[in-house]
């Protein structure tokens, strides 16, 4: 083989060297640099959020519950008390949350909030609202959020569910529980101290 076919066949079987690399046209942008390689800019020092601390006594679980009380004793100064005659017949959502006022009253707070949750899943807001102050008051707060996020969803508003009183003093619970004729059923909620038992698992 002659030098310049050898020259040849050397040059056929050498790879194709790479083009050329163009220089980038006159204003374009700089290319940035890697993340591994970029320049690293110092973040001022993150602030911790300042801790929620409140000393206002009506937040404390006492006031909370007499809060609670309260509202019980505006439904019973009101006409809704009316409702408890016929409670025992038709189970409506204000004859329950009535009813169930007048057990938180008398200390029935088991019973109270069965009817309190009758009353509040059968639409009853003021029902929902009782339930979310409660928990809250008694160390229940995701109780207390679930009521809260109920009341909300049905649209609670003070001045539009809780009814006027209309009597100047607060008739006792006691003598409610009294002039009403209970039947055997609602009587029980109002004897014992605790929920009866056939409800526990309800």
């Amino acid at each position: 083989m002659t030098r310049g076919g050898a020259a040849a066949a050397a040059d056929a079987a050498a790879p194709p060297s790479p083009p050329a690399q163009l220089a980038p046209p006159t204003g374009a942008p700089a290319p940035s640099h890697p993340a591994s390689t970029r320049p690293r800019t110092r973040r001022g020092v993150r602030r911790r959020p300042t801790p929620i601390l409140t000393t206002d006594p009506t937040t404390t679980p006492t006031a909370v519950i007499d809060h609670v009380r309260r509202l019980c004793e505006t439904v019973l100064r009101s006409n809704d008390i009316d409702s408890l005659a016929a409670f025992a017949a038709d189970y409506d959502q204000t004859g329950a949350r009535t009813f169930a006022c007048l057990l938180y009253t008398l200390d029935r707070r088991e019973s109270a909030l069965y009817w309190w949750r009758f009353a509040a899943g059968a639409g009853d807001a003021l029902a929902a609202h009782l339930l979310a102050a409660h928990h809250a008051a008694v160390g229940q707060p995701p109780d207390a959020r679930v009521w809260r996020a109920m009341a909300r969803l049905l649209g609670f508003r003070r001045e539009r569910h809780l009814p006027q009183p209309v009597r100047s003093a607060t008739h006792l619970a006691e003598g409610f529980a009294r002039a009403v004729p209970w039947g055997s059923e609602l009587g029980a909620f109002i004897a014992t101290d605790h929920l009866p038992r056939e409800l526990l698992a309800r």
